[in-house]
């Protein structure tokens, strides 16, 4: 394994740092955090006797392995102990849509938004797959502008679009249809997988009764959307989430929404953690085939979640979801 750590200091020097570097850890997420890379620079002198080396917060984090691209990202913590380590943590570029503003959007596909939320906050933008759909409207009042992106791509979801995850692609903004496993290789019995745990839960992400409400201008009312599974409700309890509609969805749209919801929600959620032999090609939102006989278990599941460790060797813990 040849692991490449290069520290650009904007300013025309760049170190190659790849010797220095220990217990090196990449985590991506799906939905809601930035990628982030975690590591410690050891102190053998071989830069450290040279003043005009350091790593301040803001410089450039590039990782490349076996000449693969990897993270582009940027410092945003160093941290001392009583010893010489240093340890570092940075994050890609999606860290920056942490930030909180106000958007109106009427009548923009889930592209459309994130494209002119990314060019407003100054980020480099990869490719944008096309999600088709136009919101007819969506209001983020002081949210966060990952979630204001999250929820457009959530109304794409539930309105047949088509599942799309946002990731940031060394130093670009990408958008990515989850769509066709990585169809070479798979993870479970006698293939990379070297332990795992599985749950069955209703505890998180299921929901038996859905209820939309919209407040209705012209009757000074709220109206009220509701779609429930009677049979569910009696085994589970009521498990009820509850959503607000934006005010230019119609009544069809709402109901639309509605049903959807329900489908996807009425359901148990399983989930998957995985610890496997490291793959780079692998990373929240992808879509990899599980086989594990005992679990009764040979489909393709989506990664909620990918922390790559690479120290010596290189394995990986993954955080999966049933698509189905």
């Amino acid at each position: 394994m040849q692991l490449e750590v290069m520290l650009d200091k904007k300013n025309g020097r760049v170190w190659d740092i790849s010797e220095i570097v220990a217990d090196l850890q990449w985590q991506t997420a799906r939905i809601g955090k930035a990628g982030t890379l975690s590591f410690t620079l050891i102190d053998n002198n071989r830069f450290y006797g040279d003043k005009s080396f350091a790593i301040r917060n803001g410089d450039i984090i590039q990782v490349r392995k076996d000449q693969t691209n990897v993270f582009y990202g940027y410092v945003f913590e160093i941290g001392y102990g009583a010893g010489e380590e240093i340890r570092i943590k940075a994050y890609d570029q999606i860290r920056y849509l942490m930030a909180n503003d106000t958007y109106v959007f009427t009548g923009k596909t889930a592209t459309e938004i994130i494209q002119k939320i990314a060019t407003d906050s100054g980020l480099k933008l990869g490719k944008l797959a096309d999600t088709k759909y136009k919101i007819p409207s969506l209001v983020a009042d002081g949210q966060k502008l990952l979630d204001t992106m999250c929820k457009a791509l959530d109304y794409t979801l539930i309105n047949g679009y088509g599942n799309f995850y946002l990731y940031d692609d060394f130093g670009g903004l990408t958008l990515a249809n989850v769509s066709q496993p990585l169809t070479d290789f798979y993870f479970g019995d006698e293939s990379l997988m070297t332990d795992y745990d599985y749950a069955v839960s209703i505890d998180s992400d299921t929901y038996n009764r859905i209820k939309i409400v919209q407040d209705n201008k012209s009757t000074n009312r709220r109206d009220v959307y509701l779609a429930q599974d009677s049979a569910n409700m009696a085994k589970w309890g009521r498990l009820q989430l509850y959503q607000t509609a934006d005010e230019g969805m119609n009544s069809a749209q709402i109901s639309q929404m509605l049903e959807t919801l329900i489908t996807l929600k009425n359901r148990e959620s399983k989930s998957l953690r995985i610890e496997a032999i490291g793959d780079i090609r692998v990373r929240a939102g992808s879509y990899v085939r599980i086989f594990i006989e005992r679990l009764g278990i040979n489909q393709p599941m989506l990664v909620d979640e990918c922390n790559h460790k690479f120290d010596g060797d290189h394995t990986m813990s993954l955080t999966l979801k049933v698509i189905s």
